[in-house]
């Protein structure tokens, strides 16, 4: 698993709530380290063992842990790089959708190592998607939920998120647009912080 994945369940867990509780999960995963390095590549079993500790330690069921992973990493300030990754996907939320399936490669411009699930969007009417998730850690289709809820709330657009299962190793997410602009904008400049 790329370090980037690993250091960002870190951030996530030290953000919200506290490095104390980084550390025991940490220690109870049982993994012989406390930080992950962004840039390596770890054993995919050690991803596995810290969210499953994480869950302990936080007493979160791993559905929920997931899907907060995946607001966080939208809404958090520390990570507006991503947050402005993904708005290059369009102007609006509709837009966002049908944008995802290029989002890993899109990410794999930035990172050539990074393999982010395999994302698969089904327009079902033009307010009905589904998003289809295939990757190598369990609870992808739970964190995209996170992830669309968060950049839902950026784009102003009111949607009804619900995940669906898992079948033949993907998990898919229901997505109903409730409506477009429900709120206003968050706002995007390509051109931020020049």
């Amino acid at each position: 698993m790329h370090g980037l994945i690993n250091r960002a369940i870190q951030s996530f867990v030290i953000d919200s709530y506290g490095a104390d509780r980084w550390k025991a999960a940490a220690r109870r995963a049982d993994i012989g380290l406390t930080s992950f390095e962004a840039m390596w590549v770890y054993d995919d079993a050690l991803t596995f063992k810290i969210l499953n500790a994480v869950c302990n330690v936080l007493d979160r069921r791993y559905d929920e842990l997931m899907e907060d992973i995946g607001s966080y990493l939208v809404s958090h300030p520390n990570l507006k790089s991503l947050r402005r990754l993904l708005r290059f996907g369009g102007v609006d939320f509709v837009e966002f959708l049908h944008s995802l399936d290029d989002l890993p490669d899109r990410a794999r411009l930035a990172v050539p190592e990074l393999e982010l699930p395999r994302l698969e969007l089904h327009e079902h009417s033009v307010s009905r998607y589904s998003l289809r998730c295939e990757g190598v850690i369990e609870g992808c289709g739970h964190l995209f939920a996170g992830v669309l809820r968060a950049m839902a709330d950026d784009y102003g657009a009111l949607v009804f998120l619900e995940h669906k299962g898992a079948k033949d190793g993907a998990e898919t997410i229901s997505i109903s647009l409730l409506e477009a602009d429900f709120a206003e904008d968050s706002g995007f400049e390509l051109a931020a912080g020049l």
